[in-house]
């Protein structure tokens, strides 16, 4: 029986790889095809049908990496096309290099008034008369164009190896395709439908046990099908063929089938292995692939996320725009997911998580007049455990991951379940069985979801995401036959065609009380993400508080002295840094062209912020010779309230310096510190607690260079045993004291591998923290840098700020989820405690951090290690990844309470500001409690000039508090994320001008005042 089996199968293979996938066309004719090549960047397709065509001939190379070649095909439908049974399509062969569809070159047609009829890809390479005419009656004559962009392989058949192709600069010039045949061509829809028939069937019995009766029914049906084809005349028999097929396809799911609710998708990276502007192009291909499938089929349905990519579908291909605002009104094109980019959730700010979802629902709103209620992120790496809030806060219902399948060790317990917050806030969620986002509805993956599934007894049903992505052109007509297929079919689940949304209604109603999760999804692969490219980090970190601060002092400006709010321009700068937020881009998991573009973004949005906050503090001030210090911190700074400018009130002595035995002691009489000759730290004590933080024999600032070589994924892999191989870089070349007096600093230079490094150490008169500046010339390869405290504390757990909060962590590794969590990504501080002690460690615009447990030698009592990730150098996809440059500023802070973190982070990121003027500036709203941190003041989005403010507690405790507007006010409102109105939360009483609030741990509260 099982040889009689593997010889059926055999022969199966053979009869369709030889048989019935030549008889699929029944004719074909070559058409006439004339070639222009852009000179550089790709072109509007006005510009490009008016330029001067040669002739082209199959064979002919084409494409050097990232080029644009435009093909005009002409010529006429023979009369003997269009037999019945027939359809008449063009088969278009770019000379595509593989079956890995969105990772070489693709393919767009376009009709000759402009429009677009779809795209071509390696499993999607027809268009036919009917949607080149974009009419039901065709004439018979052919004239299009092509426009065939020759993206490389950047990931070279999925291997990553270091290549120079992901720059521009570096790519060369070498064609790398092979032009192939366009023809007109006669599809035999039989023929196609019994492949697609043998293509369901097939898939299906191979995931059959081997013992059930229905696999081996479907194999005799099998043979008996290949019985009646002749191979020699497969159209001929093919109608045969089909019926004898026809019971095994018609015998109904059983009752107890899983259920599957299969929508369309097509995951395009915003930038990745390409730039953002072949992204453009990407989303046009895959978005008109989608709508001309909708025409045939009008059950099928499409989930799209990212209000960015349809943003720049309305911007650059407005007739794509318009179609697609049509399907959306059918119910066949679905916005789903509410933000701007499918963004990273584990580095993002506070504010920047609320904004993605600000912009990203609003835009859906204003443009399709849908509100969407769920959350889309399949491939983001990790999900921050203050996700469940924010969404909440802005009127989302569900949450859907997929990523987690991907984890190395341990294995997500539910597929269906609640996820709660660090405030408390859940969400309904569902992580997919199927553990794709690409699906092509095979037999192998629907058997997978279904015996994957992890709620079974309690719950029936799951998603599954259906299409090709990264430019592969979406769903495919395959797919959605495969989905009609298996909608009834014995031994499959059950597919059904929908929204993501009409899952999820069926998913709650029918599983009312599902598990909980509680805090974050940590992703357990890809840590190496909260380091690799700091400049595109440093970038992101700079730009987020530099947007705090422009909507501030603005905001203070109309207020106070009627100027001109920028809101246009803020708004454009927020999108663009929410772009960059994007899960490839600020990972650093992106080629070097993307992150090339990424810094000079954000040297622009620099620019035009410096401009925008300096316009602003210069009307606030007025002309007049008083120094005045502007803090954009929500905390008081050197006597200048939170959100206001004042003199400063600066330290009545000057740090006093001592050498000793090569080093420094620096005393401010808050922090004593002392450095050795070698540049470490061996003891920092702060004069409240009398306490020493160094760990004995311990030392801070201890730097050491590790061997960074991941089993896969260079940029965005960290792997565990990198510890294991580690050189200390303890040894300075100098130790010299740069400056005493209102600060004292000490500055050592050091050689990290081959890296010079110069670090300046430097204490403050007044401060309570030591602050670490280090300026490295980074030329490692393939080598992680980390930056160490040995402190004298028992913590079990760590402290790591996220959005809106923190999130603990335990420092042990009882079992296998806290021994993977060996990396783990912090915003701007960590901290560690015991009972009444505690160092807070924070960063300028590091992410990557760990924090481990020691026995001391002297008494067996326990020590604690914070170290940042400072710098790495993976190979692939950017081979110079981070090479040269680099200030980052770190900073600890002894005697510290979690208040004291919070405080230290804002400190560390948003310098106070400078200038002469004639009056100080009062602040706009004023907190009577350091807990609850105001993190955006700003007029509102609808332009009434009302007044947001937006704050959350801090602490993780009951924290009570009075906000009062310090202007006057008509009357306050609650508001969710989108600042429309909503019920007072609990613990929020609305007065005339100042609010009352009991806030539990980590809640976060929307305001708006009207003026």
């Amino acid at each position: 029986m099982h040889d009689d089996r593997r010889l059926t199968e055999a022969r199966l293979d053979r009869f369709v790889r030889e048989r019935l996938d030549r008889a699929l066309y029944r004719k074909s004719l070559p058409l006439t095809v004339t070639a222009w090549d852009v000179p550089d960047e790709p072109v509007p397709f006005a510009e490009a049908i008016g330029q001067d065509y040669q002739a082209v001939q199959q064979g002919e190379s084409w494409g050097a990496p990232w080029s644009t070649k435009w093909l005009h095909v002409t010529g006429e439908v023979p009369a003997t096309f269009g037999e019945p049974g027939g359809r008449i399509e063009v088969v278009a062969e770019l000379g595509y290099s593989n079956e890995m569809p969105g990772f070489q070159c693709e393919g767009i047609a376009w009709r000759k008034d402009g429009s677009i009829a779809k795209a071509l890809s390696p499993l999607n390479k027809y268009v036919s008369l009917e949607q080149l005419s974009g009419s039901e009656e065709p004439d018979r004559s052919i004239d299009f164009y092509i426009e065939a962009a020759a993206n490389p392989d950047v990931a070279q058949g999925w291997t990553f190896q270091p290549n120079p192709i992901g720059d521009k600069a570096t790519a060369g010039s070498e064609p790398l395709y092979k032009l192939g045949s366009i023809a007109i061509a006669e599809l035999d829809e039989t023929v196609w439908e019994l492949k697609q028939d043998i293509w369901t069937l097939s898939g299906l019995m191979h995931e059959l046990p081997m013992e059930l009766p229905r696999r081996h029914e479907i194999l005799r049906a099998l043979e008996r099908m290949l019985d009646v084809m002749d191979p020699d005349d497969v159209a001929g028999t093919a109608q045969a063929g089909r019926e004898a097929l026809v019971q095994v396809l018609s015998q109904p799911a059983y009752a107890s089938a899983h259920r599957v609710v299969a929508t369309g998708h097509a995951h395009i990276d915003s930038a990745w292995l390409w730039p953002v502007r072949e992204t453009i192009r990407k989303c046009a291909r895959t978005f008109s692939n989608v709508i001309a499938l909708m025409d045939e089929h009008p059950d099928f349905v499409f989930s799209c996320s990212s209000a960015q990519q349809l943003s720049w579908i309305k911007e650059f291909y407005p007739e794509l725009f318009e179609r697609i605002k049509v399907k959306v009104a059918a119910g066949q094109f679905v916005p789903v997911g509410g933000m701007w980019v499918e963004s990273d959730t584990n580095m993002p700010g506070s504010e920047a998580m609320a904004r993605q979802f600000l912009e990203g629902k609003s835009f859906f709103r204003r443009e399709f007049g849908v509100d969407c209620k769920e959350a889309w992120l399949p491939d983001s790496f990790g999900y921050s455990g203050a996700l469940p809030q924010i969404v909440a806060s802005a009127g989302i219902d569900y949450f859907l991951t997929q990523k987690i399948s991907w984890n190395q060790v341990n294995v997500m317990p539910h597929h269906t379940f609640l996820w709660e917050g660090i405030d408390g806030s859940r969400v309904f969620t569902h992580f997919p069985p199927v553990d794709t986002y690409n699906s092509e509805l095979s037999g192998r993956e629907l058997a997978h979801a279904q015996s994957n599934y992890r709620e079974k007894g309690n719950s029936n049903i799951s998603l599954v995401p259906f299409g090709w992505g990264d430019g592969g052109g979406g769903p495919t007509r395959e797919m959605v036959a495969a989905a009609h297929r298996t909608a009834a079919l014995e031994g499959s689940p059950a597919v059904q065609l929908g929204s993501a949304k009409s899952f999820f209604e069926q998913a709650q109603a029918e599983y009312p009380a599902p598990p909980v999760w509680l805090g974050e999804m940590y992703l357990e692969l890809h840590r190496g993400t909260y380091t690799s490219q700091a400049n595109t980090k440093k970038g992101n970190r700079r730009s987020e508080h530099l947007l705090r601060e422009a909507e501030l002092w603005a905001a203070t400006a109309t207020v106070r002295k009627g100027a001109l709010y920028p809101a246009a321009e803020l708004k454009r700068l927020w999108q663009l840094v929410l772009l960059q937020q994007f899960h490839d881009i600020l990972p650093g998991s992106s080629i070097a062209w993307v992150h090339q573009d990424a810094e000079r973004n954000y040297a622009a949005i620099a620019t035009e912020l410096e401009a925008i906050i300096t316009a602003s503090m210069k009307v606030l001030v007025g002309e007049g010779d008083t120094v005045l210090s502007f803090n954009a911190t929500p905390h008081e700074r050197s006597g200048v309230p939170a959100l206001a400018a004042a003199p400063e009130v600066t330290s009545d002595s000057p740090v006093q310096v001592t050498e000793v035995n090569g080093g420094y002691v620096l005393d401010n009489a808050i922090v004593r510190a002392v450095i050795d000759g070698n540049g470490q730290i061996t003891s920092l004590m702060d004069y409240a607690t009398g306490r020493e933080a160094i760990a004995p024999g311990g030392v801070g600032n201890r730097l050491e260079l590790h061997r960074d070589t991941p089993n896969a994924w260079d940029a965005w892999d960290i792997d565990e045993f990198y510890r294991r191989n580690v050189t200390d870089c303890t040894e300075a070349h100098s130790v010299t004291l740069e400056r005493a007096g209102w600060d004292a600093v000490v500055v050592v230079e050091r050689l990290i591998g081959a890296s010079p490094l110069t670090q300046r150490i430097s204490l403050a008169a007044g401060s309570p923290s030591l602050s670490i500046v280090n300026q490295i010339d980074w030329q490692e390869s393939q080598k992680l840098l980390k930056l160490g405290f040995e402190l004298d504390v028992r913590a079990d757990r760590s402290a790591s700020e996220t959005q809106f909060g923190h999130v603990f962590r335990p420092t042990h590794t009882n079992t296998s989820w806290e021994a993977a969590k060996f990396e783990i990504c912090a915003h701007r501080w960590i901290h560690v405690g015991e009972a009444g002690y505690g160092v807070a460690v924070s960063n300028g615009s590091s992410y990557g951090h760990d924090v481990t447990r020691a026995v001391r030698d002297s008494d067996g009592g326990t020590t604690t290690s914070v170290r940042l990730s400072l710098l790495r150098a993976p190979k692939s996809p950017d081979p110079h990844s981070d090479q040269g440059e680099h200030e980052l500023t770190v900073t600890i802070r002894p005697g510290a309470a979690i208040a004291d973190a919070v405080e230290e982070g804002y400190r560390t990121n948003l310098a106070p500001r400078t200038i002469a003027g004639a009056e100080p500036v009062e602040p706009l709203f004023s907190v009577f409690n350091a807990a609850l941190v105001i993190e955006a003041v700003k007029l509102a989005e609808d332009g009434s000039g009302d007044l947001i403010v937006r704050l959350y507690e801090s602490l993780g405790e009951r924290s009570t508090g009075l906000l009062k507007a310090c202007f006057p006010v008509l009357s306050v409102q609650a508001t969710d994320l989108l600042e429309e109105a909503i019920e007072a939360p609990t613990g929020v009483v609305l007065g005339s001008d100042s609010v009352e609030l009991m806030l539990r741990p980590f809640q976060l509260v929307t305001l708006r005042f009207k003026r």
